[in-house]
C-alpha cells in the first residue's frame, strides 16, 4: 500500500512538472514513468497475502469486517484490504499466586469465600483457542484484546460463582474434580457465545488458611496413629494365636506320649541316647552301678 501511495504522488508530481514552464519539465514524464511502475507494483504487492502457520487472517475494507477468512497459506486479495492475523493455536491463560508463573505479574490468584465462610486461593490455568469461522465475529464486537475482555473476567466469575457452593475442605479434597467439572462447563458455555473454544481448565493450586491446615493435618496425624495402633493390634493377636497353638501342640504331644509310653520303650530310647554319646568325638562313656539306667559321666 505505501508503493501504491508513492506511485501516486510521483504521478502527481509529473503531471505537475509537465505543466510548469520552468527547469523541472524535463522531469515530468520521469516522474510519471517512476509513478506507473511503483503504482502497479504496490498493487501487485498489496494483491498477494500470506498467512503464517497456525493463523488465519480478517479483512476489512473500508471498515468493514468481511467473513471469509483467510486461512494459513497464499492468498490473491483486493489490494484495498486490510489483513489482521488472528492465532488459532492453543493458547494458555494462568492466573497464580506466585509471581513468575501467571499473565498479570504479582500475585494473580483468584481468592474466594466458601460456604463455610472461608477465604481459599485458587491457582487456575485456561486453554482454548480462537474458533477460524469466529474469528470476524470476534474482532468486529469484541477486537483483538479478547483474552482481556472475554478470558480473564469470565474465568475469573466462574470460580467466584461456583466455590460458594462448597465448603472449603471439600474443595481441598473429596470435591475437587466435581468443582472443576462444574466450573469447566460453566466457562465453556460463555467462551462459545463468544466465538472461544475452552479446551481444558487446570485448578493447579488450592490453598486453605492456616488454621484450617493445621487442623487437617492433625486429624491426618491421628488416623495414621490409629491405623498404626490396629497394625500392633492385629500382630499381637497373631502371636497370642501361634502360642496358643503352640501350647495346644506340645499338651497333646505329651498327653498322647504319657498314654502310649512303656518301659521297654524307656530302655530303647535310654540305649539310642547312649549310643550317640559313645560316638561323639568329645566324650568319653563312664557306666557306674548295676540299676536299669546307668549314670554316664564325660571326660571333659
Amino acid at each position: 500500500m505505501i508503493l501504491v501511495i508513492l506511485g501516486v504522488a510521483a504521478l502527481l508530481a509529473g503531471n505537475t512538472f509537465k505543466r510548469s514552464s520552468g527547469p523541472y519539465n524535463r522531469f515530468g514524464g520521469l516522474a510519471i514513468t517512476i509513478g506507473i511502475v511503483l503504482t502497479v507494483l504496490g498493487v501487485l504487492l498489496s494483491a498477494f497475502k500470506s498467512i503464517p502457520p497456525g493463523k488465519v487472517g480478517v479483512q476489512t475494507l473500508f471498515g468493514k469486517v468481511q467473513s471469509q477468512v483467510l486461512e494459513s497459506g497464499l492468498h490473491v486479495v483486493n489490494p484495498l484490504v486490510d489483513i489482521t492475523p488472528f492465532t488459532i493455536q492453543t493458547q494458555n491463560y494462568t492466573m497464580s499466586a506466585i509471581h513468575s508463573e501467571g499473565d498479570v505479574s504479582g500475585d494473580d490468584a483468584i481468592r474466594v469465600l466458601c460456604s463455610d465462610g472461608l477465604e481459599v486461593t485458587i491457582d487456575l490455568s485456561v486453554l482454548f483457542r480462537v474458533k477460524t469461522s469466529k474469528a470476524p465475529f470476534i474482532y468486529q464486537n469484541i477486537g483483538i484484546d479478547y483474552v482481556d475482555k472475554i478470558v480473564r473476567p469470565v474465568s475469573r466469575t466462574a470460580i467466584r460463582d461456583n466455590a460458594v457452593n462448597y465448603q472449603a475442605v471439600d474443595l481441598y479434597s473429596t470435591k475437587r474434580d466435581e468443582f472443576q467439572s462444574r466450573i469447566y462447563r460453566y466457562i465453556a458455555d460463555n467462551f462459545a457465545k463468544n466465538g472461544l473454544e475452552l479446551q481444558q481448565i487446570l485448578v493447579r493450586n488450592i490453598s486453605l488458611p492456616a488454621s484450617v491446615k493445621a487442623s487437617i493435618e492433625s486429624k491426618i496425624n491421628a488416623e495414621q496413629e490409629a491405623q498404626k495402633m490396629q497394625f500392633v493390634l492385629q500382630k499381637e493377636r497373631q502371636e497370642a494365636e501361634r502360642k496358643r497353638v503352640e501350647a495346644q501342640g506340645i499338651a497333646d504331644y505329651q498327653r498322647i506320649i504319657s498314654t502310649n509310653l512303656t518301659d521297654n520303650q524307656l530302655q530303647y530310647e535310654s540305649i539310642k541316647a547312649q549310643k550317640d554319646i559313645a560316638t561323639s568325638q568329645n566324650a568319653k562313656v563312664i557306666i557306674m552301678g548295676n540299676g536299669k539306667t546307668p549314670i554316664m559321666l564325660g571326660a571333659q
